[in-house]
């Protein structure tokens, strides 16, 4: 009987379980590509005139991180800022710094996961700067696509940089 308990809590959380696991995945996706960058091209951008207008590796991958620390801080600390402040090239200069900086954006997401107690939490209204009222699993599922549209143009100018394809990335 309490193995059944066990599997109905499971299937409450299906929905946050496979948000977590996609948003954990972008992580793992976004520190392969900066392990991946050496780090003289980290904000290059000068990339092929077919596709200008595409940021550096690193700008793009910290936009990408942006979007999830704006959404989860807005979630956990009521704090909606865009990251841009204290993502400059200037703080986050090596590979090293910008890992560090993943990684504490990938704890705010994690502690964010640990309140949603199960897949009806989602249905809830948030109340956001920019949209106004929208329910947590479009807010969280617009935040990864946006993030992970900001991961696609790191690889694509990680590629166009050096030919480098990040072990495991698929665009």
């Amino acid at each position: 009987m309490e193995q059944n308990a066990g599997a109905h809590i499971l299937e409450q959380r299906g929905i946050v379980a496979s948000l977590d696991r996609e948003f954990a995945r972008l992580h793992l996706r976004l520190t392969a590509i900066i392990e991946s960058t050496p780090a003289s091209l980290l904000y290059e951008d000068s990339v092929p005139s077919a596709i200008r207008g595409l940021r550096s590796i690193a700008e793009n991958v910290l936009r990408s991180a942006a979007v999830i620390e704006q959404t989860f801080g807005g979630l956990t600390a009521n704090l909606w800022d865009d990251p841009f402040e204290w993502t400059l090239p200037e703080q986050l200069s090596s590979p090293a710094t910008v890992l560090a900086h993943l990684r504490e954006v990938e704890q705010t997401r994690t502690h964010a996961f640990l309140s949603f107690t199960d897949d009806s939490c989602l249905l809830k209204s948030i109340a956001t700067p920019g949209d106004g009222l929208v329910s947590l699993v479009e807010l969280l599922l617009q935040t990864l696509l946006h993030a992970t549209h900001y991961q696609t143009r790191a690889v694509v100018a990680l590629q166009a940089l050096s030919g480098i394809s990040p072990s495991g990335l698929i665009i």
